[in-house]
């Protein structure tokens, strides 16, 4: 709802400026036609081509290509829409005046024409896109300043919790060399904990780790998890052998298999508790999906919580613009599907 609430009142400032541009540019220019009504529809026309020109500009060859570094691309496209904009603004100007060779660019002298119309329309879609980089600098001076907070936060709260874990770490080695030769799996499962516990001390503490090492530290707890699940139960976890070779932020997808573990049905019918979790890579992507069976009933507590909020923050934070998350719950099944641009 809020974020509702702030699209329409955005929506509503750009309707009023132009709103108060076609107020301000009629009452200076009014006396220059013959009728108002013919000072009324020129004035619309010329607010409503640079106001198009202006968003063509903001929102697709700022973003597509100037952002993307293709500079000579922007400068070349930029310079032709804004004289075919001007040009074409100048001709149905003429229509309306019934005098079609009156604004046409093309005839007369050119010179004059190109100074009184051009040139005007290069300058304000130039502001309009200034104020449009301003702004978008601003919001990335803010995000890198909440990413900086927030990182800041996360590393005295994980040196708050290191001395436990270290603890618990050396703990583990020594339970290890207790457990009897013959207990294949309990010494497999408290390996398999103890190199988690490695990654998240030891390996964490960069801003990006390779994404094979978060594959396997995502791979060792679903192993675990399948030691306490039932029989009946099925897990299941898909890694391509094209995922390798980028980076990602540490323990961004734990969040997502935890989740599905928590949250996963409890079926006493003869249908089967699902998890599913697959990690592909192709077109310049990262695709995550977990999928895990739920179940309808009236104590079932929400899927989600603060986990999937955080994580939801830390993209936001981390992958602004480069990343689509999904999150469906539908006929008994809960989805989660991330894809990260790389």
């Amino acid at each position: 709802m809020q974020n509702e609430s702030f699209f329409f009142r955005n929506k509503l400032q750009h309707v009023c400026f132009w709103l108060l541009l076609f107020a301000l540019w009629y009452y200076f220019r009014y006396q220059d036609y013959s009728s108002r009504l013919l000072a009324a529809k020129i004035t619309l026309l010329k607010v409503a081509d640079l106001a198009f020109m202006v968003y063509i500009t903001n929102y697709f060859l700022v973003p597509q290509l100037l952002y993307k570094r293709k500079y000579f691309l922007f400068g070349i496209t930029f310079v032709a829409f804004v004289f075919a904009g001007s040009a074409g603004k100048m001709w149905i100007e003429g229509q309306m005046m019934h005098n079609p060779q009156l604004f046409n660019i093309f005839h007369g002298n050119f010179k004059i024409r190109f100074y009184d119309n051009v040139i005007p329309h290069f300058l304000l879609v130039i502001t309009g896109a200034s104020f449009k980089l301003l702004i978008d600098y601003a919001r990335s001076q803010r995000r890198l300043g909440e990413m900086a907070k927030e990182k800041a936060e996360a590393e005295l709260n994980f040196l708050k919790s290191q001395i436990n874990p270290h603890f618990l770490f050396n703990s583990l080695n020594s339970v290890y060399f207790l457990i009897d030769k013959e207990n294949r799996h309990a010494r497999e499962a408290l390996h398999k904990f103890s190199d988690m516990l490695r990654y998240q001390l030891y390996e964490c503490n960069g801003d990006k780790i390779p994404i094979e090492k978060e594959i396997s530290y995502v791979r060792d707890y679903v192993a675990l998890q399948k030691l306490r699940r039932e029989a009946g139960d099925e897990v299941l976890f898909e890694c391509s052998e094209s995922v390798k070779g980028f980076l990602i932020e540490p323990l961004l997808l734990m969040p997502f298999v935890e989740n599905s573990f928590k949250h996963l049905s409890h079926f006493s019918n003869g249908r089967k508790n699902l998890v599913k979790i697959n990690a592909d890579k192709g077109n310049g992507e990262f695709h995550f999906t977990v999928t895990n069976t739920i179940e309808y009933t009236s104590t079932r507590e929400p899927v989600g919580g603060i986990g999937l909020k955080n994580v939801k923050r830390r993209l936001e934070l981390l992958y602004n613009g480069k990343h689509e998350l999904q999150i469906k719950e539908e006929d008994h099944f809960f989805k989660i599907d991330l894809k990260i641009k790389i």
